[in-house]
């Protein structure tokens, strides 16, 4: 995705070297349409400098510090030896990020999806979470609730968490549910013991996953799970939950699975 407006004043951007001169070096911005920006000679390296060649290349791709904006003469005026390698590394990691997004855009909509829809969609994620990235991140860690306060239609919520979950790799996601079990065969408590180790899965439960059974209060018990996305996470919920309901029926009890906590008046 481009912007079509401007940068501000002390904005990192990132683009590609588009021409080299000796009083200094053109960039074309890789994340603004049609901008291009002038690095002067003086704000391309630290000390004097002998031949800007030997310090940047045609096609390289930088990261540049705005240093003022000119609308009315069309000018953005750049300085490359005010960034510095973290702050580089940084903001290519977020453009490479936002590239990702961008793709995930394409899979969610399709490739002739309008300007105009891209433009609407795009915004409410920008305007919610900061970043494209970072709306389908939030998206597939939280779902739903993730775009609430944004003006998303219905089936745009949807496409974009089903995208978001199948393409998104995140650190780690937790995710909680809740399994009532209630037993009152002659089993009793150790067949509800039966139900909360089947819950923890018996030792089956894979390596990357962490998960864990606790309770919360009669007849209710808490199943967390840490997991590297939420597909898996959700999965292991659910299989946790699942195998618990299971165990206590074959003892002659009852169970129930549900996301969130009960209150005592329910």
């Amino acid at each position: 995705m481009k912007y079509s407006g401007w940068p501000d004043t002390g904005e990192l951007v990132v683009g590609k070297i588009d021409e080299i001169e000796d009083f200094g070096v053109f960039v074309d911005l890789e994340e603004y349409e049609d901008k291009r920006g002038l690095i002067h000679i003086s704000e391309v390296a630290s000390g004097w400098i002998k031949n800007v060649r030997d310090h940047v290349r045609e096609g390289q791709i930088v990261v540049c510090k705005v240093l003022d904006v000119d609308e009315g003469s069309q000018q953005i005026d750049l300085s490359l030896k005010d960034v510095n390698d973290h702050q580089r590394s940084d903001k290519i990691q977020d453009w490479k990020n936002e590239q990702k997004a961008d793709n995930w855009m394409e899979l969610a909509f399709g490739e002739e999806i309008a300007d105009e829809e891209y433009t609407a969609i795009a915004n409410e994620l920008i305007g919610a979470h900061g970043s494209l990235y970072d709306g389908f991140k939030q998206a597939a860690i939280h779902g739903e609730e993730a775009l609430e306060d944004t003006g998303l239609e219905g089936d745009e919520v949807d496409t974009l968490v089903e995208t978001a979950r199948e393409n998104v790799s995140v650190p780690y996601v937790n995710v909680t549910g809740y399994v009532d079990l209630e037993n009152p065969s002659p089993s009793g408590v150790d067949g509800i013991r039966e139900a909360l180790e089947a819950a923890a899965g018996n030792g089956e439960v894979p390596d990357e996953v962490d998960l864990e059974v606790s309770y919360v209060g009669a007849p209710e018990y808490r199943i967390e799970v840490q997991a590297p996305n939420y597909k898996t996470a959700e999965a292991q919920l659910e299989e946790s939950a699942d195998r618990a309901v299971a165990a206590i029926e074959s003892e002659g009890g009852s169970g129930e699975y549900h996301r969130e906590r009960r209150t005592d008046d329910e």
